[in-house]
Formats: structure tokens, sequence, C-alpha cells
């Protein structure tokens, strides 16, 4: 396997077809090769952090086996085979070769066009496979064991196998170690000298917790090559004043750079002082990172000759690919594919650039002249031009920055390994996010909650409204509502803001007070006017002023002093504003000193509008460890008092998201999974597009997940409704549920408690008349309900986003208000209480104007049933439970309908690492 060991496996089966072979090359003669699914093939990271593609192998890779098994020593070809097996034999090489994808499925690794790994199963009886492995030995260690593992075992789920069995020589102990470290329970028996493991490839907890503990690993690894290279190259230096590559070697060097700088000009002439060279295989040192500034058509020579070279990453500033068009989309997919299969890591192209401000490194690989102050905060944004306005805006607050990266058009590194590198530097203690695509959610949204945890994640979303997507990002929209994309930053514990500017207030907060208790505050000032507002303010964000101090114009230093202090010692106070406003000729010096001081020493939240100043003024401050931006305890200040108590706001709620117990997602050993898969595969066998599935299918398919519904039997005679009414037993009602009817509040499309069939007569003459033409009406009887408050659950499946569940109370002025909670699969036992109760109609839930409260427990185990169905089975596109009555002893389910579209039994981000593909693939990494 991996790691410098391989095991064996037993003999192999042999395929059906015929061939001739001719040396290596060996010629195939079938009628229908088969075809593996398209979504098998990924780009991998490796545990080093570069890049590999993964994919299944082929009859044309006969002559790359043949030569990857050269390159392998003796030692591991004896691990695999159990025997000396120097060369392959043609046979061996076409059985190798020729698969059916389906009981003999094999993946290679592919680096630089060359076969450095394979890993195959084969299966030995229905359900039961045998795996094995084989690594070029130059590049066992990298954990490229472990990614096949994955990829096989997912890809036998999906072919309804089981178990692996792997036969492993006794001292052959990485590789057992390795499987016992994928997380699977292994069992394992000795017999013939040979150790046989056996173990459930059931995507289980504990082997999902070890792949993406993996996934963070090799992510994380992967960025920190880019922050603290020890050597970098820029490719298109140049000699001439105001041009991109004069200008980045000038800030290299101007920013003092540690490492090496070398600059790559075809001319060979000097720049700036710098020896350089015409290729940067020419450099006679080591190069970790190349910044590029050539020509788009011109990028993709680089790639090969940074490959030649070592380099690890890349960081593009060329412009000219997906932002310009159709032409420069396909250069930028061909520049993507290009890098990754030689295993190079790309920031850009069209970026900014990078900037690393820890002492020891001082990096300003970027095109902008400012350096920030070092500082306590990670920033990632997409946007070259508005990168250079935000590092101007921090230097200008004094906030200061530990990392920044403007990736551009984000074509590989994205946000979600920023934040994979983030969780784990000790330097950054806030991160930061200017967003303008996302290009795989559900990761994004998994990363920022493990983050979240421990770091404060603020972010701003452009184009919250209209989902767009700017020019240049490979991403398709997201067809889910703008609220629910925000109930995914929610449920993430990532601090949403609407803007810049407020993004700022709150990371000037965070990244130098503690997080508040509570929602209680205490307003001091010298400005009854400006408490007053602060006063406002905080009442219309959710805080609770507890204590509102008012010092008078002529309160000098000492008086703040004994305010301030008894504010913060008050145990019924979490938070402390404090206003100053000098009189006339006074500097409020003092003053700030004696902020500063009590800043630096309290353990409760202090924030100030001073002198009207924006940031962290020189007089606030706390002088950092590093002596340069202002350190922990640092009082931020705001130009108005309603922007303080709104960043405070923000604050707020993520302490309060922070110190809520996060429960766990609902699980019931009553859920009848396997019977609602086999339902749904049953009901898409054959179809092209959509399934509408009957009363009967969602019955039985929410029945499996315990949501029983009420039997509603379809009618379009009277005769029929009373037939209907006497196999119910009475005590019905006669409703129209068609669309252009249903909850219409100017029609009455309902009759209840029928009780006979004179009733039913009455009843159906009456609503003929009001809703017309009773065939398409769409009337149905139903028993009864208990009387309740109407409530629906709905859940779709976004092609981008994912699994999406919504909540809100059933009618149209729900619908007009857009009054819906959203939240994102899996649900904690803390999502489904919140989206019940955020709602604005939520008090109609709980006893509004004397009404009995209902069962709050069955409605949230309701929301969380639909949401572990919608998780599970991602071929359901729709399901809505249209009307439920929820009352103080139940709820019952009245309405529900749901449609099918054919698709992957699972999400393919699920149980594998994979990097995202360009080309407008869903899932970008």
């Amino acid at each position: 396997m991996s790691d410098g060991q391989t095991p064996t496996t037993g003999a192999t089966p042999t395929t059906g077809a015929t061939s001739t072979a001719t040396g290596p090359e060996v010629h195939v003669e079938v009628a229908d090769v088969p075809v593996a699914p398209k979504h098998w093939a990924a780009d991998v990271l490796l545990r080093d952090g570069r890049t590999a593609h993964i994919r299944p192998i082929g009859p044309d890779d006969a002559e790359l086996l043949v030569e990857f098994y050269s390159r392998v020593s003796d030692r591991s070809k004896y691990y695999r085979f159990f025997s000396p097996m120097p060369r392959l034999s043609d046979k061996d090489v076409f059985r190798f070769t020729h698969v059916d994808h389906r009981d003999r499925v094999a993946f290679v690794l592919m680096l630089q066009q060359q076969m450095i790994a394979v890993g195959r199963y084969d299966l030995i009886r229905p359900g039961e496979a045998e795996v094995a492995f084989l690594v070029e030995d130059q590049h066992q260690g990298r954990g490229i064991a472990q990614v096949l593992l994955e990829h096989l075992a997912q890809a036998g789920r999906e072919r309804k196998v089981d178990r692996f069995i792997a036969e492993v020589l006794p001292d052959n102990t990485r590789m057992i170690q390795t499987f016992r470290d994928a997380g699977y329970k292994v069992v394992s028996e000795y017999e013939d000298g040979v150790i046989q493991l056996e173990f459930p490839i059931d995507a289980t907890d504990t082997a999902i917790g070890v792949m993406q503990a993996r996934e963070h690993r090799a992510e994380a690894a992967s960025i920190e090559r880019f922050f603290h290279p020890r050597s970098v190259a820029i490719i298109g230096a140049s000699r001439r004043q105001d041009t991109i590559g004069q200008t980045l070697v000038r800030n290299l060097v101007m920013g003092d750079f540690t490492g090496r700088v070398y600059a790559v000009n075809p001319t060979g002439s000097a720049v700036s002082g710098l020896p350089a060279f015409s290729n940067v295989v020419d450099i006679p040192d080591d190069v970790d990172l190349a910044v590029v500034a050539v020509p788009a058509d011109a990028v993709q020579d680089v790639v090969l000759d940074c490959a030649a070279k070592g380099v690890h990453g890349l960081v593009v500033i060329s412009s000219g690919f997906a932002e310009t068009g159709e032409e420069g989309r396909a250069r930028q997919r061909r520049l993507v594919g290009l890098s990754r299969s030689y295993g190079l890591r790309l920031i850009g192209p069209n970026c900014l650039g990078i900037i690393n401000t820890q002492s020891e490194v001082s990096i300003n690989a970027s095109l902008s002249q400012v350096m920030p102050p070092r500082g306590r905060a990670g920033f990632f944004c997409q946007s070259g031009a508005l990168g250079s306005a935000i590092l101007e805006k921090v230097q200008n607050r004094g906030l200061g920055l530990s990392t920044f990266v403007s990736a551009g058009n984000r074509a590989d590194v994205s946000g979600n390994d920023l934040l994979q590198y983030w969780e784990e530097d000790e330097a950054t203690e806030v991160v930061m996010m200017y967003l303008e695509s996302i290009g795989n959610p559900r990761k994004f949204s998994r990363i920022a909650r493990r983050v979240s945890q421990r770091k404060p994640v603020v972010a701003v979303r452009s184009g919250r409204t209209t989902q767009g997507v700017p020019m240049g990002h490979a991403v398709r929209k997201i067809a889910a509502p703008p609220a629910a994309v925000d109930a995914m930053f929610r449920q993430a514990g990532i601090i949403q803001v609407d803007n810049l500017e407020e993004m700022f207030d709150v990371a000037q907060l965070v990244a130098h007070q503690p997080l508040p208790r509570g929602r209680r505050v205490a307003i001091v000032g010298n400005s009854d006017a400006l408490g007053l507002l602060a006063a406002d303010a905080a009442a219309a964000v959710g805080l609770v002023v507890n204590k509102s101090v008012s010092l008078g114009a002529e309160a000098d230093a000492s008086d703040f002093e004994d305010a301030l202090d008894a504010a913060i010692d008050d145990p019924d106070v979490d938070s402390v504003i404090a206003v100053y406003i000098p009189p006339l000729n006074v500097s409020g010096d003092e003053v700030a000193n004696v902020l500063a001081a009590i800043g630096e020493q309290s353990d409760k939240p202090l924030v100030s509008s001073f002198l009207g100043v924006e940031g962290v003024p020189e007089l606030l401050r706390v002088p950092d460890v590093a002596g340069t931006a202002a350190g922990r305890g640092s009082v931020p200040s705001y130009p108005a008092v309603e922007a303080a108590v709104r960043a405070l706001a923000r604050v707020v709620e993520y302490s309060v998201w922070l110190r809520t117990p996060e429960g766990s997602p609902a699980e019931d050993d009553s859920v009848d999974v396997i019977g609602a898969r086999t339902l749904v595969a049953d009901r898409l066998r054959g179809a092209s597009g959509t399934v509408e599935l009957s009363q009967e299918d969602v019955a039985t398919l929410l029945s499996a997940y315990g949501i029983e519904t009420s039997p509603s039997v379809p009618v379009t005679s009277v005769g029929e409704a009373i037939k209907a009414g006497v196999d119910l037993g009475w005590d019905v009602v006669l409703k129209a549920t068609a669309e252009h009817l249903r909850e219409r509040p100017d029609l009455a499309h309902v009759w209840r408690n029928i009780d006979g069939a004179h009733m039913m007569r009455d009843a159906w003459a009456t609503l003929t008349q009001v809703v017309g033409d009773p065939s398409r009406a769409g009337f149905v009887v139903q028993r009864t309900a208990a009387p309740g408050v109407p409530i629906s659950i709905r859940s779709i499946e976004d092609p981008l986003f994912g699994p999406v569940v919504s909540f809100g109370i059933s009618g149209p002025l729900t619908e007009l208000l857009e009054d819906r909670s959203y939240r994102i699969p899996p649900l904690t036992g803390r999502d489904a209480s919140t989206m019940v109760r955020e709602v604005r109609s939520a008090p109609l839930l709980f006893g509004y104007r004397g009404a009995d409260v209902v069962d709050i427990r069955e409605v949230e185990r309701l929301i969380q049933r639909v949401a572990q169905l919608q998780h599970d089975l991602p071929q359901v596109s729709t399901l809505e439970l249209g009307l439920i009555l929820a009352g103080p002893d139940g709820a019952t389910v009245l309405a529900a309908e749901g449609r099918l579209e054919p698709g992957p039994a699972a999400r393919s981000d699920w149980f594998v690492r994979r990097l995202g593909q360009q080309a407008g693939d869903t899932l970008p990494s």
C-alpha cells in the first residue's frame, strides 16, 4: 500500500475478453469496453500538500503500467505478490488493465503523466472483495494508499460491496497500520505465514472523521508552503518602472522578505539589483514559490518549467483567463488541470497575491505597496482591486493582519483551503473573508463550523440578494433562496455582516477584546444624547441595557475610571460601551489612558465611541508583543455609537452560539433507511427526468422516517366522496387541493366535520359552487384532525448547495412575507429548536393571545426527521409537508408531496477527499 509497504492479494479473476499482446502494448478486441462512472476521477491532495490525479484504470494504461512496475523495487513487488515477480507478463498486463468497474475495480494515481500507484479490489463473493495496493517507492510515505483506499471503499459502497479483505505479510507493519488507521473496525487472522485483515467499509462516523482529519492536514500543509517559502522566483520580473513584474520585485525586497528572491526574465538582465535568469530551471538553488506575471498564453509553459524545477506552488497574477469569456475559461481549465497534474497548487489567476506579516517570513508577494502591520487577523478575498482597498483600510484602522490572500478567479486554492490553514495557525486568532462566490457550500459549512468553535470567522458575502457569481468564477449559481445561505452561515457560527466597514468594526472587537458572556450591557458616557442613541440602538439589536451612567460634560478621567470600574464589576453587566466627547480645549488624553488601562485588564469587552475616531486609535492601544499593531486589550473606537452597538451585537450572537451546546444529529433505530432507498431506487429505475411520487409513495417514504400521514382519498364525484367517508368511518373533511385553490384566503375550499352522506352531499354542492369545476379542484376526503396551528416543513436538494430544510407557519401571508427559517442537514437538536423560534410568527406556537401551546417537541422531531430523510436521500429533489396541524397533544400531517430526480445515491464529497474540478464542476475545493 502506501508508506513504503504494500499488501498482497490472492489470485485475481481474469476477464472473459480475448486479446493479443506484443511487448508492453496490449491490443484488445472487445465488443463493449465497460465505462467507469465519471465522478470516480478526481484531483486529490496528498499528505505533503501536493496534488495528484486519481482515476479508474483503462485498457490504454498498459504501457504506463509496465513503466510503473519497472520503477518499483523488488521488495515492494514481493510485498504485493508474495513472490519474486520482476516483470509483468502480457497476460498480467491485460488482466490488470481490463476491469469491468463493477466486480473488478482499479484506480491509478497519476503525477506528471506517470502512473505512481495502483489500488484495486476484486469481488470474491457477493458483498465481499479483496483489496490490494502498489505504490512506487519514491512516493511512499505520502499517504497515497489512504487516498486509494478511500476511493476504492466509496466505489465499493456504490457497487453493493460491504466488506474488504486484504492479505499482508507480517513484517509489512506499516501497511497493517494503514488499514487500522483508516477508521474501520479491522479483524485479523494469521494463517500460513500471512495475516488476513477483514473490515466492513461502512462510512461510519469514525471513518469519516479520519478522512476529514487527513483532508484537513493535507490542505493546511499545501497552504503553509505558500506562506512560509524559503525562496521565491518572480517570473516575468521587469526592469521597466510601473510594470507588474517590477512592482512584484520591489514589494518583495522592500517588504524585508527573509528568504531569497530570484528574478526570471527572458533577457537574463539584472532586475532591481537582483541577478536574473532566463528560465526558472536555471536558478541554481531550490525554489519554493513562483509568482507569475507573464502573458496568459505563456503561463502554461511556466507551469511545466516550475514543475521541472520542483516548485511547490504558483501565485498567478496574470489576467486573461476566465474573467475574459469562454476562450479565457478554456485557458483557465487547462492551467488548473496542468498544474494539478504536475503536483502544483495555484492561487489565482488574475489575483493580487499573498502576504505574511510574521517577522520570520515578512513576505509581500502581491501588487499592493501597502504592507499591513503585523496582527491577529487572517484575510481572504477574491477581488484583486478590492484587496488593495482592504489593505489600506487595515492599515488606517491599526487592525493588523497575520496573513492575506487575494485569490482572484479562485481556480484552485479557495477559502476552504485557507480556513483549513488558519484553524491551526497560531499567529491567526480571527478570520476575515470577503466572499464573492462559494464553490462548495457543504464543505465550507463543515469546515467553518469547526473553525468557529476555536476562532471567530467574520464574513461578507456579496451578491446576497441576486445570488450572482462574478466573471471568472467557474461555479454554478446557488438555486437555494438567499435566506438558506444566510442560515448556513449562522448554523456554522460565522459572524456574517453586511459590508466591509462592518466587517472591520466586528474584527477589531474580536481581535482585541474578550467575548461577552451575554446580552447585558452598560453605557458610560459624558453625553446624554449619545447615551440615549446607544440605548436605542442596543434595544433595536436585542441587547439589554442594565446600566446607563451619564457623567455630564465636565466629567474628568477619574470620573470615567470610577464609573467604568463599577460597570465592569457589576455581575449584571456583560459588556461596556464608553462614550466620550471632550469639552472644548480638552485633548482627552487622560480619559484615553483610563480606557486603555481598563480595557487591558477587563475580562469583559469594552468598546468606545472616542472622539469620533474609527479603528484602534494610538491612545487606546496596548502595545503588541511584537511592538507593531495594537495588542490584546486595546479598545476599539467607532465614529458613531450605533456602529459600536451593532458590532457588539454581532459578537454577542457569536458568543451565544459558542456557549450553546450543539447537541448531535438525531438518530433513531426505527428509521428504515434501506427501505426508503429501495423505494427511491425502484421509482427511479428507467426514469430519465423528474418523477412525481404518488400519495402512497410519499406516505411510505415518510413512514420509513417515523412520520405518519393522515390518509387522503382523492374523489371526483359525490358518490366517491360518500364511499370514502364510509371507508374512513366518517367525521371527515372534504377539501380542494389544486394548486390554484390551495391556501386561498378568499375561497372557502374546506368543509369540516362531515358525519354522514347527507352532510357530504351538502358539502359537495356548496364547495363546487365556490371552487367551480370539480374535475379541476382536486377534491380529497380525510379524517378530521384535531385543531392546531397550521405549519409546513419543506426540503430541497440544491445541485450546488446540497440539502436544505425550511420551516414556517402555513398560509399565504407567510409566503408573501417570506417568514421561513432554513437549515442545512444534518440538524442537531439546537438547530431544530432555533428554526421553530426564529420565524416572526413563532408566537402562534407558544400560546399567542391565550391559545394552547403546541407540542413543540413533536414539531422539532418532524423537522429533524425531514432533515434526516433529505440528508440520506439526495435523489429526493423536493419534499413538502405542506399542511401540518400542530396542537398541544401532537401534530397531524395532512398534506405531503415529493419529487425525485435521477442521480447518484450519495453526494460525491461525502466519503472521499477530492479537489473540485474546474470547468463548471459543482464542488470546487
